[in-house]
């Protein structure tokens, strides 16, 4: 099993400005080490002969091209159903 310490935990805590109490220190430190012991674990499995994926569906360019639709609808009849409008626009908050 990998061991990590507290301080380490602590250290990294502390570069992510993330505050830990006690209890949480404990709980972080068991955590972590158990995902790093399983990735040891993991390390040891033979991929020899097994090719490298990025992705399984084997699309590729899946994107359609933008077309323009006529949806009936005048623009004065969509901007109807908005909460406020301005200029003939969707008024909305600002949004920073």
């Amino acid at each position: 099993m990998v061991n990590i310490s507290k301080e380490e935990i602590a250290h990294v805590a502390e570069l992510a400005r993330i505050e830990l109490a006690t209890t949480e220190l404990e709980v972080a430190t068991n955590e972590v080490s158990s995902i790093l012991s399983f990735v040891e674990k993991l390390q040891t499995v033979n991929t020899d002969g097994v090719v490298s994926t990025s992705q399984i569906t084997k699309l590729n360019g899946v994107w359609r091209e933008d077309e323009v639709i006529d949806c009936k609808i005048s623009r004065d009849q969509l901007l109807a159903n908005t909460p406020q409008t301005q200029d003939g626009y969707v008024k909305v908050r600002k949004v920073l």
